[in-house]
């Protein structure tokens, strides 16, 4: 257990270093006399078999969380898996995979070249979430992913590590609604995602989500630095289902325009 709360500090330390926009929306509701909880963490990640969706969950289900729904991204080309820990006092997990069969033969070698520059016992650290990338890339090899993928440009650049934190405005006391968040975040100059509309989902759905658009951050390729997408927040307003329960889940056509707020503009 000890293990698994150092990963989520570090997993939101890291994050926090490169998404300047969490710390400040925390002060922000912070000012505002709110306590920010957080719903869920996602993490991004390839099938191949060294690195995939079950590798990187390893770091969790060893620490009790367990498997829960399981979503499908067709025209992504992602499978994604959810997972839930016995204790209230940590977060979902959120990891997708991307499937290399479904992309050109090119697509597969460069990220196949990738991986094979890792050191082989990175997958099996209990830290393998958040070490980063562990890979050397040039930026020509990044342009050639992201004309198929964004998300693959996304991870060859990133790596392992986590891609957002979501806000759980449920227990946010000032902001009765997502729609009043939104209205407060872009008056404070934050610009959101409106990929398929600026919230996702509905009550009936069970879930509704918005988020930032990525801040952009400057990273290392073997052609030298620049400065591409990184990291968002989201923030997400789960709705009672017929039992009176919170639903739990997540809505497939929603995370499909969330994934977008990584997409360069």
């Amino acid at each position: 257990m000890s293990n698994l709360r150092t990963l989520l500090d570090r997993l939101w330390t890291d994050y926090a270093e490169l998404n300047p926009q969490a710390g400040q929306i925390h002060r922000l509701l912070g000012q505002a006399g709110e306590t920010v909880v957080n719903d869920h963490i996602a993490l991004r990640t390839f099938d191949d078999p060294r690195v995939s969706l079950d590798v990187l969950a390893r770091a969790f289900t060893d620490g009790g969380y367990q498997p829960r729904n399981e979503y499908h991204f067709p025209e992504k080309h992602l499978f994604a898996r959810h997972f839930e820990h016995p204790s209230a006092e940590f977060p979902k997990v959120f990891i997708s995979e991307l499937k290399l069969g479904q992309f050109p033969a090119d697509i597969a070698r460069r990220i196949t070249a990738l991986l094979d520059q890792m050191d082989p016992s990175i997958p099996a650290r209990w830290d393998f979430p958040v070490v980063g990338r562990p890979w050397r890339v040039s930026y020509a090899d990044y342009e050639a992913l992201r004309a198929q993928s964004e998300y693959a440009a996304w991870v060859a650049a990133w790596g392992f590590r986590a891609n957002h934190f979501t806000v759980l405005v449920n227990e946010l006391r000032t902001f009765r609604t997502l729609q009043e968040l939104n209205g407060f975040l872009t008056r404070s100059g934050f610009e959101l995602n409106v990929a398929g509309g600026e919230i996702k989902g509905t009550p009936a759905d069970g879930l509704e989500q918005s988020s930032t658009l990525a801040n952009h951050a400057s990273v290392n390729f073997i052609e030298g630095p620049r400065v591409i997408p990184g990291c968002y927040y989201e923030f997400a307003r789960r709705h009672p289902m017929p039992d009176g329960r919170l639903y739990g889940g997540f809505v497939a056509r929603s995370a499909d325009k969330i994934f977008e707020s990584t997409n360069r503009r």
